[in-house]
C-alpha cells in the first residue's frame, strides 16, 4: 500500500465480508472478499482479521466496520442485534481486531448511505433516502448532509412503515409494513407459494404471465406508497434504490415512476429523482470506511 493514508472499510455481512482499503479522495486501492463464518463469534472473528491483515498491515489511518443491528452510542460496537448474526451483539471490534486505531461501528444501511452520499448515486446531496430492497427492507436518511441515527440508531429501518394498521405484524410488530408488501421474505406467501424470490417473479413477469404481473403491481404499488410517504415527511433532493430486488432494472422504475406520478405530492411540479444506488455489495465497506474517516477526523479536531 505504500505511505498513502487510507482508510480500511468492512462489511460484515450474514453471507459474505467484504472489505475495501480507500483514500480519503475515493480512490480505491483493493477490495477483498470471503464467505462469512455460519457459526461462533469466534470464527467470524478469525475471517474479518484476516480479511483486515490482507488489505491493511497495519497501515491503515482509519478503520470502520458496519453489520447489521444498532450501533452502539459510543460507535464502538453493534449493541443489539438478534436473530441471524447475535454472534456480533455487544462484540468490541477494537478489541476483537487488536487495532491500535479505534474500529468505528455502523448499521450496514447506514454505511451503505454514507457510501452512496459520497462516492455514488446520492453523491454531492445533503438531503436524501436510500431503500435497501432484499430480502427485507433497510435504508438510511441524509439530513443537510448528515446520517440520521436517531436517539437508539433505529433510525433508517425504513421497512417497517406501516401501509395498512389492520395488516399482519412484521418482525419488528408493525401492522402491514412495507416490508412485508416488497421484501423477498414475504413472496411465497404473496405467491401462494408459486415463487421463492422476487427474481423468480420477475422473469415471470418479462415472460408475460399475467399472475406474475398482478402480484409484482401490487408489490410495486405498495413501494410508490411507502416512498411517497417518505417524500412528504423528509422531503430529500433524491431517493436511491438499492438491493437485490432493484436490480429488476425498468421492470422495477418505470412503472414505479408511473405509480408515484399519482402518489406524490409535487407542489413545485417537480418529482423527487429515484434512482438506482452505484456501488453495488461494496456500498457498506466504502460507507464504513467513509465514516471512520469522519468520526476520527472529529474526534481528533476536538482533542487537539
Amino acid at each position: 500500500m505504500g505511505k498513502r493514508e487510507f482508510a480500511l472499510g468492512i462489511d460484515v455481512g450474514g453471507t459474505n465480508i467484504k472489505a475495501v482499503a480507500i483514500d480519503a479522495r475515493g480512490r480505491e486501492l483493493r477490495r477483498e472478499g470471503v464467505s462469512t463464518p455460519s457459526v461462533g463469534r469466534e470464527p467470524l472473528i478469525a475471517a474479518v482479521r484476516m480479511v483486515a491483515r490482507r488489505l491493511d498491515g497495519g497501515d491503515a489511518r482509519w478503520i470502520g466496520l458496519c453489520s447489521p443491528g444498532l450501533a452502539a452510542r459510543d460507535g464502538r460496537s453493534i449493541v443489539w442485534m438478534q436473530g441471524r448474526m447475535e454472534a456480533v451483539q455487544g462484540l468490541d471490534w477494537t478489541g476483537a481486531l487488536a487495532s491500535k486505531r479505534t474500529v468505528w461501528v455502523l448499521n450496514d444501511a447506514h454505511a451503505a448511505t454514507v457510501g452512496e452520499a459520497w462516492l455514488g448515486a446520492a453523491r454531492e446531496r445533503r438531503h436524501a433516502v436510500l431503500l435497501t430492497l432484499g430480502t427485507g427492507i433497510g435504508g438510511g436518511i441524509l439530513v443537510d448532509g448528515r446520517l440520521l441515527q436517531g436517539t437508539i440508531g433505529r433510525a433508517g429501518h425504513l421497512g417497517h412503515l406501516s401501509l395498512d394498521p389492520f395488516g399482519l405484524p412484521d418482525i419488528c410488530r408493525s401492522p402491514g409494513s412495507l416490508e412485508d408488501a416488497v421484501g423477498d421474505s414475504t413472496i411465497e406467501r404473496r405467491t401462494g407459494g408459486r415463487f421463492t424470490s422476487t427474481a423468480d417473479l420477475v422473469e415471470a413477469v418479462e415472460a408475460g404471465d399475467a399472475q406474475a404481473g398482478s402480484v409484482w403491481s401490487r408489490s410495486v404499488r405498495s413501494l410508490a406508497a411507502g416512498i411517497a410517504s417518505l417524500i412528504n415527511v423528509l422531503d430529500p433532493e433524491i431517493v436511491v434504490l438499492g438491493g437485490g430486488i432493484a436490480l429488476a432494472g425498468d421492470t422495477l422504475f418505470v412503472p414505479l415512476r408511473r405509480e408515484l406520478d399519482e402518489a406524490e405530492w409535487r407542489p413545485l411540479g417537480q418529482p423527487v429523482p429515484i434512482v438506482p444506488a452505484e456501488l453495488g455489495d461494496y456500498a457498506g465497506a466504502i460507507g464504513a470506511a467513509r465514516h471512520a474517516m469522519s468520526i476520527d477526523s472529529a474526534v481528533l479536531g476536538a482533542e487537539g
